[in-house]
């Protein structure tokens, strides 16, 4: 059986993908937990916790967007303009995000240390919420005639595409306030426990009703999980998301550090599958294909020999630094500032 070049690169960015959403997930999550943390030393040793790596996590949208201009052109082509204005204002909340991080530890008095706060907080919120806007946008479809994008400038902007991106908020929340049981300590802890409670209650409900919506957006999502055999096959997603959300609230109540993390990753991860089931072998739904979209096998083989050099360097580096920043951050301990 011949190697299937494309299935692979579409695993490949798809992984990326998904490192980035829950890596990079739980730094966002910090900055939207902001206004929920009252105080200059908890914010600084919040910040603190994510210091090392946040970069780092950025690593991932490169790759996957980069993956997916050189290998899918078609998706790519077809992807963005469909998409230009969210995933602008993404971009720009990031880099605005970037700036406000690293200059709140240089602001000159109370005053601008609040503006920055807000800035990162708000940087946080918006590019949380375009992120989660163009998920729910691709997912609804993408108008396609020939191999060009054939829809209008406001085609994103649906109450389900709204809904996907207040969910990622929720999400992305329980990962930064999960982070925070795992990093702090103290009465920082405490409300980080209080917090990932509420939000795992927010997110579990929002991942009941995005579900539940999906059917209805399409046949082809009704026929994935509704219809037999198909319904026995996808059955073991949902039990699983019900036995992590179980085992999160128990770990909570016992004051558990690392399993709630676990948890909170395990059940992006759940959705993630999710959403695989629903949208494959589709790149861009409802009518193009992994194998529609792709480049040349050459350029594919010629790309996947640079990555398979690359992908584990960014594996071993990113490692490397968790292990170098692992343990808890105290405030006053030496850190970002």
């Amino acid at each position: 059986m011949p190697l299937d070049l494309t299935l692979i690169w579409a695993l490949l960015i798809a992984t990326a993908v998904f490192l980035y959403v829950v890596m990079d997930g739980f730094d966002l999550g910090v900055g939207i937990l902001f206004p929920a943390v009252r105080g200059k030393a908890d914010r600084d040793v919040m910040v603190n916790t994510v210091a090392p790596v946040w970069d780092g996590n950025e690593t991932w949208l490169i790759l996957g967007g980069g993956g997916l201009f050189a290998v899918f052109p078609l998706a790519y082509a077809t992807i963005l303009p469909a998409l230009y204005m969210p995933l602008i204002l993404m971009l720009l909340a990031l880099v605005f995000r970037g700036v406000a991080f690293e200059m709140r530890f240089r602001a000159a008095s109370p005053a601008s240390q609040r503006t920055w706060d807000r800035s990162f907080s708000w940087g946080s919120y918006v590019a949380t919420f375009c992120q989660g806007i163009c998920l729910g946008a691709l997912v609804q479809g993408i108008r396609v005639e020939g191999r060009a994008y054939a829809g209008g400038w406001w085609d994103w902007l649906t109450p389900f595409s709204v809904l996907t991106g207040a969910a990622l908020v929720a999400g992305y929340g329980l990962l930064g306030a999960c982070w925070l049981i795992w990093k702090t300590e103290g009465e920082l802890q405490l409300r980080a426990y209080r917090l990932a409670r509420r939000l795992g209650l927010v997110t579990l409900a929002a991942i009941v009703v995005v579900s539940a919506a999906m059917p209805i957006l399409s046949d082809a999502f009704r026929a994935r999980w509704l219809s037999w055999p198909n319904l026995a096959l996808a059955a073991p997603v949902p039990a699983l998301v019900a036995l992590l959300a179980w085992r999160f609230f128990v770990a909570l109540d016992r004051r558990a550090e690392v399993t709630p993390f676990l948890c909170a990753l395990g059940l992006f991860l759940m959705s993630y599958v999710g959403l695989g089931i629903s949208l494959w072998p589709m790149i861009v739904p409802p009518a193009v294909t992994i194998w529609d979209a792709a480049t040349h096998p050459s350029s594919q083989a010629f790309l996947l020999a640079g990555a398979v050099i690359l992908v584990p360097m960014i594996l071993a580096y990113t490692g490397y630094v968790y292990w170098l920043f692992r343990g808890k951050v105290a405030a006053g301990a030496p850190g970002y500032h």
